[in-house]
C-alpha cells in the first residue's frame, strides 16, 4: 500500500515496537491539541464556546499546565467558572429545580474539551489503521510485532473492528489483537509476580542487579498496561 498523509503518521506510531501504538497515536493527538488551544486558538470565539462548556478533566487540566502559559489556562479557566455560575449555580428559573442543578453540576465532570477532540482524532485515524490492515500485508507484519497493546486500546480496537473489518479480516485481526495481550500479559505477570518474591529474604538485594530492571519496572508498566496511561509519582 502505497504511504500517503493518512498512513505515514500510523507507521511512525508502530515503528518503534515498543509498548502500546495506539497510546503513542493518543499522546501525539493529546500533544497537538494541548498546543493548539492554548495558542491562538485561545481567542477563536467557536473554540472558548466549546472549552467555556465542556472544560477539561483533571489529565489534560495537568497538561495544560505543562504548556507554561498559565495566563491562556486563567483566561480559559475564568469564562468557563462564569458560564458555570450562570448556567448552573446562580441561574434563576422557577422551571431549574434544585434537582435539575445537581444533575447539571454532575454532568461537569463528564466532559473534557481535549477528550472530545482526541476521541475524533483517534477514531478518524483508526480508520486509516483498518484499511491499512486490510490492504498492506506489510502493515499486518508490523502490527503483529507490537510489544503490546494496553487493555483500554485493546477494547477499543475491538469495539471498531467489528463493523471496520470483512469477516475474513476481522477473524484475523481479533488472533492478532488477542496473541499481543496474552502474550505481553503472561511476561508482566511474571516479572510482577518476581518483584513480590524479591522482598523475601531469601532473594535480598536481587531487585537491585542490573538484569533485574524489567522487574523494577514491573509495577509501573502494569499500570500502564491496564490504564493506558503512565503513572505519575516521584
Amino acid at each position: 500500500m502505497r504511504e500517503s498523509i493518512l498512513t505515514i503518521p500510523i507507521n511512525e506510531v508502530f515503528e518503534p515496537q515498543c509498548g502500546c501504538p495506539i497510546c503513542r497515536m493518543r499522546n501525539t493527538i493529546e500533544e497537538h491539541i494541548c498546543e493548539y488551544i492554548m495558542g491562538a486558538a485561545m481567542m477563536e470565539p467557536d473554540v472558548r464556546i466549546e472549552t467555556n462548556k465542556l472544560g477539561f478533566c483533571h489529565t489534560h487540566f495537568e497538561m495544560l499546565l505543562q504548556q507554561n502559559n498559565r495566563l491562556s489556562l486563567g483566561l480559559m479557566l475564568n469564562t468557563h467558572l462564569e458560564t458555570l455560575r450562570s448556567e448552573i449555580f446562580e441561574k434563576k428559573n422557577i422551571f431549574f429545580s434544585k434537582g435539575a442543578k445537581a444533575k447539571k453540576a454532575s454532568e461537569i465532570e463528564g466532559t473534557c474539551f481535549v477528550c472530545s477532540k482526541v476521541d475524533w482524532g483517534v477514531d478518524h485515524t483508526l480508520e486509516t489503521l483498518f484499511t491499512m490492515y486490510q490492504k498492506d500485508e506489510s502493515f499486518r507484519r508490523l502490527f503483529r510485532e507490537q510489544e503490546y497493546i494496553c487493555i483500554p486500546h485493546y477494547n477499543l480496537l475491538l469495539s471498531k473492528a467489528n463493523t471496520k473489518l470483512t469477516k475474513g479480516d476481522l477473524n484475523s485481526f481479533v488472533k492478532d489483537l488477542d496473541k499481543l495481550i496474552s502474550d505481553y500479559m503472561a511476561k508482566l505477570n511474571e516479572d510482577v509476580n518476581t518483584f513480590c518474591n524479591s522482598f523475601d529474604y531469601r532473594n535480598a538485594g536481587k531487585l537491585h542487579t542490573p538484569e533485574y530492571e524489567h522487574v523494577r519496572t514491573s509495577v509501573d508498566r502494569a499500570i500502564e498496561f491496564i490504564t493506558g496511561r503512565k503513572p505519575e509519582h516521584k
